[in-house]
């Protein structure tokens, strides 16, 4: 008797650390899965707090301005750059994070905030946003053309100079 009952002891005990091993794995994965959760949500303890979509519009966000500094950095003889504020440096933590732009003074070297350039240059700064735009629709767009653009006021803010720079 005492045999037969160590022997279905033994039985039970692979029984259990198999059973062990198994809520072992699940617990791992729906750790894993509550990580991913958090991180979609924009949830995750001791990270920036970004939800997905924010993410997504961040990375296009970050294409537009590539482009558009190409084209900024042209206008402004080399002066301007646009960059997207860290989410830290947003002035308004209820706004969109990380959707905020910054300007580079490459003469003075300091990043301020978009808004305080002059109406001149703040329209250079929308005109390069807007064919940066325009450059990425047309690179994923897999050979559309945005051949036509309606700008309905702002060259009046432009010095002569300005102007002819923003045209070229």
């Amino acid at each position: 008797k005492l045999y037969a009952a160590i022997d279905k002891n033994k039985e039970i005990l692979q029984e259990i650390k198999k059973y062990s091993a198994d809520i072992l794995a699940c617990e791992q994965k729906c750790q894993w899965l509550n990580n991913l959760s958090a991180t979609v949500n924009g949830n995750l303890t001791g990270k920036q707090r970004v939800d997905l979509e924010t993410y997504i519009q961040m990375t296009y966000f970050d294409r537009i301005i590539r482009k558009a500094n190409l084209r900024l950095l042209n206008m402004t003889k080399g002066q301007y750059e646009l960059l997207r504020a860290d989410i830290e440096d947003a002035e308004n933590k209820r706004s969109k994070t990380g959707l905020e732009l910054l300007v580079k003074d490459h003469y003075s070297g300091k990043e301020r905030s978009v808004k305080t350039l002059s109406g001149g240059e703040s329209f250079m700064a929308s005109l390069a946003l807007a064919l940066g735009l325009a450059d990425e629709v047309q690179s994923n767009a897999g050979g559309i053309q945005l051949e036509t653009m309606f700008v309905d006021e702002g060259f009046g803010s432009l010095d002569a100079g300005a102007l002819q720079q923003a045209i070229t």
